[in-house]
């Protein structure tokens, strides 16, 4: 089985800043939120052997070792560069009232969501489809040990969607709760664990 958990609560989460691929640290919030998915894991089976391939953003690792430690994990929490959050550029660590106030009406019009990758200087949304399934064609070649992805908002949507074969609007509307995993089947369904 893989199962696929976003980070938990971050100092910028709480205040509305947008982190893309700079960082901030997990909140008390986030920490339990972390402790909670491992409670869930558990519950679903999932035991000791599993391993946890995590976004080596701060915050997604913070939330991996306190999963892993929670579990009591023998495997080293392995990270991988293709599941970091979507990288917004100048827009990176700000909030919806500075990006407008430095660049005024640039997500006008723009589908929800759809204008994390619109930034001038930021990734586009077909670079960071491609590094999710590479990540995603890796990560399912082996599931004979559940795996853990610890992620980011918009990379578990991706994650997701590319999984379920769902359109861009699709994927790019799913929930990204802090407080829940997804086991996703090699069938390609996906269930809300929480």
């Amino acid at each position: 089985m893989l199962y696929v958990v976003r980070h938990g609560q971050t100092e910028f989460n709480a205040v509305g800043r947008w982190q893309g691929q700079c960082d901030s640290s997990l909140t008390n919030i986030g920490r339990a939120q972390a402790s909670q998915v491992a409670g869930i894991l558990s519950r679903q089976g999932v035991n000791e052997s599993a391993k946890i391939v995590s976004s080596p953003l701060g915050r997604a690792t913070q939330t991996a070792q306190i999963i892993a430690e929670n579990l009591g994990l023998v495997h080293p929490v392995t990270l991988d560069d293709r599941l970091r959050e979507v990288g917004m550029g100048s827009w990176d660590g700000l909030t919806d009232a500075e990006i407008e106030a430095n660049w005024p009406n640039a997500r006008d019009r723009l589908g929800t969501n759809e204008w994390f990758f619109h930034s001038s200087d930021g990734e586009s949304y077909d670079e960071m489809l491609a590094r999710v399934r590479e990540a995603l064609g890796e990560l399912i070649l082996d599931l004979t040990v559940p795996k853990i992805v610890v992620c980011h908002g918009v990379t578990s949507r991706l994650l997701r969607g590319l999984h379920c074969g769902l359109s861009k609007r699709e994927m790019l509307d799913l929930e990204v709760p802090q407080n829940a995993a997804f086991r996703l089947s090699l069938a390609g369904s996906i269930e809300r664990l929480s």
